[in-house]
């Protein structure tokens, strides 16, 4: 069944049972989402979902990253 709040493309719960079940964070969970709704919805392109996924994917791993590098300037002070 079909309605604005959860759309067929939404496969039901299972893509958010398995964020929460893994506990991604925002980016890393819309990484996800993106991919599992890729090219699904009315009109979506799966090249454009698969590039906001990978723009998700992106920012997370520069988060990573710079998380990273200011652990090893702490530990090096």
């Amino acid at each position: 069944m079909s309605d604005q709040i959860n759309p067929d493309h939404y496969q039901g719960d299972a893509v958010m049972t398995f964020i929460e079940q893994f506990e991604l964070g925002f980016a890393t969970g819309n990484a996800v989402k993106y991919i599992s709704r890729a090219g699904k919805k009315a009109g979506a392109e799966l090249l454009t979902d698969l590039e906001k996924a990978r723009w998700y994917i992106d920012r997370e791993i520069q988060r990573v990253r710079a998380a990273r590098a200011t652990a090893t300037e702490i530990e090096e002070a």
